[in-house]
């Protein structure tokens, strides 16, 4: 392949997406012009440039026209980005000399207002991709050692079952949980859906094996307050409640610290009467219960139930403005059992919208059986909760009956609350992996890397990334322990190129880098006498923020070079001069 910039051959590929983008950009004239630009000998459009037939296309475009690059202007790099890479070793190109424009997030979908600005826009990012690719250079991957260890943070169902499946791999786990014991938010909570099994005996048998378990350390009452290191080495340091911190290295780290159930504020839905109680309390309730219902002595012969309590809210200080999704198939769930208890027992589930899906739409149906009656309401207009001297007294207005005004007295009051998030702010400042708007931990891409963080070789499942059921806790902690193990039992883990990289001729070593770094991937190193910025690749992340804070300009990004970030600038800015 051609390294020098003057005559390097480059392909570029302009995507519809399918009206996408082209309903809104003029892709044909984008490819008129750009195809002319210095350097391109080949430009096409393609309806959808991901599909194999397209990728085809353009396997064989690079190897007619011997491309030395290749700019694809289509969606966010964070849907095909991988993708585009692997087209292009498949065609022997290196992939780290392809560039990805995106011009429908950032241009179709922004100005479907004006299609002539679009599209305008358009031909300058595509430019300014050809600029960076003119001057990119072969990149490697670089080859980390791993150790055959991994940190799981939580001893909930999601983490003690991650641990397990690690452990019995032949890797060593070491288990960190803030609580006196294992076993998480089951623990208490009875019989869960959708198979009756008890929650108590599932979080007893999942940490007797853990404990049991020869390749499995369990810390009790500690908490992760210290990571150094990287992804294949990380050292960690847990604090544990009247003993010694301990020390280890790790080569993964998973996070599974699970969530928080809501806690309405006094007199929300009538909370703080007493019969008024949230659905996790009514459930640990009905546990201890071997026959009938009693509630404070009372034999309770009348239930409410309020859904989406901390669920999809969109007023308020706390703002919980997602499903919660397992709320309305365990309130259903609880009350067939109520129903086993007690037959003659009258039950309301008063809701915004039932999301029993899938599999789970089978317990509403038996919920009605057992006689539940189902009342929705207006969020603009919720139930309200009131103490009266003969109990409580449920008002509410059904829109399946019209708005018809009804009352209903009852004897207890369930508020069927969400999930809010675990208390993960300390712990995102420790591993610097993000937390959302929702407050949940996040994946890279929900859907094609949906339990892998921006720190390589964190990993997050369980309820501590949203909320989920039980069974889809597990199943992303087990998708966690696959991917860890598939980092740490070949023994080494191959990263991403794109980081910063110090000029040891320029650097005189000034320090002004170790600050701007969040990462902590910078340090003071010797060579030949001469202290410079030395920065561990595997740590790095790219993000260039140490770049400005060097007033010797000794650093540069790979990939994104300041020669290249200023060849795009002038490349988008070229009709303005």
């Amino acid at each position: 392949m051609n390294t020098d910039a003057e005559n390097k051959k480059i392909g570029v590929f302009i995507c519809h997406c399918g009206g996408n983008i082209s309903d809104y950009v003029d892709v044909e004239k984008v490819r008129d012009v750009i195809k002319d630009e210095k350097g391109v000998v080949f430009a096409k459009t393609n309806m959808f440039s991901c599909s194999d037939a397209a990728q085809q296309e353009m396997i064989r475009a690079i190897k007619e026209n011997g491309l030395d690059g290749i700019v694809i202007a289509s969606c966010s790099p964070r849907l095909h980005l991988q993708t585009f890479r692997a087209m292009a070793e498949r065609a022997g190109l290196n992939p780290y000399r392809y560039t990805q424009v995106n011009i429908r997030e950032q241009c179709s979908w922004a100005h479907t207002h004006n299609r002539q600005a679009a599209t305008e826009k358009a031909v300058r990012l595509v430019r300014s991709g050809v600029a960076r690719t003119r001057l990119a250079i072969p990149l490697q991957e670089i080859r980390v050692d791993t150790t055959p260890g991994v940190l799981i943070i939580g001893a909930g169902a999601a983490g003690l079952r991650s641990a397990i499946a690690l452990a019995d791999m032949g890797l060593k786990v070491y288990l960190v949980e803030r609580s006196p014991e294992p076993g998480g938010f089951i623990k208490g909570l009875g019989r869960l859906f959708p198979d009756d099994r008890d929650g108590e005996e599932m979080a007893h048998s999942l940490s007797k094996a853990a404990i049991e378990h020869e390749n499995i350390t369990l810390f009790t009452e500690a908490e992760v307050v210290e990571k150094g290191g990287s992804v294949g080495n990380f050292l960690i340091k847990v604090d544990i409640k009247g003993q010694n911190p301990a020390s280890f290295n790790v080569g993964a780290i998973i996070v599974t610290i699970g969530f928080s159930p809501y806690t309405p504020k006094n007199g929300e839905f009538g909370y703080g009467i007493k019969g008024v109680i949230t659905l996790p309390e009514y459930k640990k309730l009905l546990a201890k219960q071997k026959r009938g219902v009693e509630y404070a002595g009372k034999t309770v012969r009348s239930i409410v139930y309020i859904y989406c309590v901390g669920s999809r809210q969109s007023a308020g200080d706390d703002r919980y403005t997602y499903c919660s999704r397992y709320c309305c198939a365990s309130a259903v769930h609880t009350a067939i059992l109520a129903h086993k208890l007690d037959p003659h027992i009258s039950q309301f589930h008063i809701y915004r919208d039932i999301r029993t899906y899938g599999k789970y739409e089978l317990l509403y149906t038996r919920a009605l059986e057992a006689d539940s009656l189902f009342l929705k309401y207006d969020p603009d207009e919720p139930p309200t909760v009131e103490k009266t001297n003969e109990g409580l007294l449920v008002r509410v207005k059904d829109r399946l009956t019209g708005n018809e005004e009804i009352e209903i007295g009852a004897d207890l009051v369930v508020l069927v609350t969400g999930m809010t998030p675990g208390k993960g702010g300390r712990l995102s400042g420790i591993l610097k992996i993000p937390i959302g708007k929702d407050g949940f931990f996040t994946e890279i891409h929900p859907k094609l890397r949906p339990v892998e963080t921006v720190m390589n070789g964190i990993f997050i499942a369980g309820t501590a990334q949203g909320p989920k059921t039980l069974s889809e806790s597990v199943t992303s902690s087990l998708a966690a322990a696959a991917k860890a193990a598939g980092l740490l039992l070949k023994g080494h883990v191959d990263i991403e190129p794109l980081v910063a990289k110090a000029d040891a001729d320029i650097c005189t070593w000034c320090g002004a880098c170790v600050p701007a770094c969040p990462f902590d991937a910078i340090r003071q190193v010797e060579i030949k006498d001469k202290k410079i910025a030395g920065i561990n690749p595997a740590a790095c992340k790219g993000c260039g923020a140490c770049v400005p804070a060097c007033p010797k300009r000794a650093i540069d990004i790979e990939g994104y070079t300041d020669a290249q970030i200023r060849s795009m600038i002038s490349a988008m800015a070229r009709e303005a001069k």
